[in-house]
């Protein structure tokens, strides 16, 4: 069950960590903050392509990784589509890295995957059959409530290449494996053992390729924050101008109203002289017949 501040968690991943983790081939999801959710979380893959060199270096990584445990049929995705919400999985709970690598009920693939400051633990992978055209948001958000209404219909179960599931310190407490909550548990790390050169190759490969991307995704938001102030500075100055102009407009209709009072109380006189002289005509002919009128006695 997820946290009550979510209905439908969703989270957007770039490319290719999106699709291998909704294909069960990816069960850490790495980081730097802790999970807030338990239960179903919704991936949804971001609008960046992912470059071929990716790719391969994540690709290497997991097969090297379930090597470990003696697994050499994986199966990768034909495809890594963006823009789109792939499937969900489970997340059971969320440890640091330094708890997973020492966690020794795990498979050692399992515990390789810890890269990053918090490891999310994500279980029962399912993928749609048709993916939902969306766009996705930063960190974990709630999936609309039409795009989940058609999509949970749409969910099948994937089959990964070596199923995990990470016991529960207290089963009754869906939040019981959080950070530091194996401390009680630990054994000795998996660090100070000896690894495969190839192995040693594939964790530096996806080190590199998860920092290339972070750099271009830093680089790119710097743009985006460059661009955002350049419109803000552009907006600034069109309502300067505005301003300056409708001030200017405003003294300009001062300037006139003189003139436009002066030609009103022309008018008023000119209207008050006319009523005055229809007045004294008026008069003058009721004083002739009065006259005329008179007789003598």
């Amino acid at each position: 069950m997820a946290d009550n501040n979510y209905r439908n968690p969703c989270l957007t991943l770039h490319q290719p960590w999106a699709s291998l983790l909704v294909h069960g081939i990816k069960r850490i999801e790495g980081r730097s903050w802790s999970a807030a959710v338990r239960g179903r979380l919704w991936i949804h893959a971001a609008s960046k392509v992912p470059d071929p060199a990716t790719i391969k270096a994540m690709e290497e990584f997991y097969k090297e990784i379930y090597a470990v445990d003696g697994v050499t049929d994986i199966e990768f995705p034909e495809h890594y589509p963006v823009s789109q919400l792939l499937g969900c999985v489970n997340v059971v709970g969320c440890v640091k890295c330094e708890e997973l690598v020492c966690w020794e009920e795990l498979p050692k693939g399992v515990r390789l995957e810890g890269l990053t400051d918090y490891c999310w633990l994500c279980e029962d992978p399912q993928k749609l059959l048709v993916p939902f055209e969306m766009r996705g948001y930063q960190r974990v958000y709630n999936l609309e409530k039409k795009i989940f209404e058609s999509a949970v219909r749409g969910l099948r179960p994937v089959q990964s290449p070596l199923p995990v599931k990470f016991p529960l310190p207290d089963p009754s407490d869906p939040f019981s494996l959080r950070p530091g909550a194996l401390a009680p548990y630990l054994g000795s790390s998996i660090e100070n053992q000896a690894k495969p050169p190839s192995l040693d190759a594939a964790i530096a490969g996806a080190r590199a390729a998860a920092a290339r991307f972070e750099s271009s995704r830093t680089k790119s938001d710097g743009r985006k924050e460059l661009g955002g102030e350049l419109q803000s500075r552009q907006t600034r100055s069109y309502r300067q101008k505005e301003k300056v102009a409708n001030a200017a407009a405003v003294e300009e209709d001062d300037s006139l109203r003189p003139n436009q009072n002066m030609t009103h109380r022309r008018n008023q006189a000119g209207r008050l002289e006319l009523n005055q002289s229809k007045y004294t005509a008026s008069s003058s002919r009721i004083f002739a017949t009065a006259v005329r009128d008179l007789k003598p006695n």
